[in-house]
């Protein structure tokens, strides 16, 4: 297996005993939470206090950073268009702490990013926090429902074959093009704010 600082995976609907052996299997002792609400109405054993008392009981250390690292921002200038802006956020002071002290437990600890999807490109652990991450020279492996684990690098090359059709010819070098490819699928999947219809907003008038 490749070396990495830190991993990612999304908890989609699986089992919590399948979540926990994923978890083991690539040697995890410590989740970081980044879900901006850290509950799930449809699978309560992910919800925080839940998911916090059977990892301890797997040896493994949680902690919620979804309030400096979560994908739904509170503050309405980090949204375009009513869509999560990464880029906006990737810019934030509180980001940038909460991505320093992410850094810093991976060196103590073998951390791994946690959020709701099962996709990595679905999911601003890949789309926002992993790319910062790579940026700062770590290596990030993100673990698939199939108990493999692809590095970033891999899930970037299939964010561009996925974002092809969308390709700009004249894109200076594969750097642009990944950047491109980053903010389109953000774009997408990105968490977008609820419009009001006529009569919600009439009666929240």
């Amino acid at each position: 297996m490749p070396s990495f600082d830190l991993f990612s995976i999304g908890h989609s609907n699986s089992p919590a005993e399948r979540f926990v052996a994923l978890l083991h299997d690539a040697g995890v002792d410590m989740i970081a939470d980044v879900r901006s609400v850290p509950a799930s109405r449809r699978f309560p054993w992910f919800s925080q206090n839940n998911l916090a008392a059977r990892l301890a009981a797997a040896g493994i250390r949680y902690a919620a950073m979804g309030a400096t690292l979560g994908g739904r921002p509170r503050e309405q200038r980090l949204y375009r268009d009513g869509v999560a802006d990464y880029e906006a956020i990737a810019m934030q002071a509180e980001f940038r702490s909460g991505l320093s002290r992410l850094i810093d437990a991976a060196a103590q600890s073998r951390v791994c990013l946690m959020c709701a999807e099962r996709e990595p490109l679905d999911c601003h652990r890949f789309l926002l926090i992993a790319r910062h991450l790579a940026e700062r020279g770590l290596a990030v492996g993100h673990i698939l429902r199939d108990g493999s684990i692809e590095s970033q690098a891999e899930t970037e090359q299939r964010l561009l074959a996925l974002d092809d059709k969308n390709c700009d010819l004249f894109a200076t070098g594969q750097g642009e093009r990944l950047a491109a490819a980053y903010r389109r699928r953000a774009y997408a999947v990105a968490f977008r704010q609820k419009v009001p219809t006529p009569r919600s907003a009439a009666e929240n008038g």
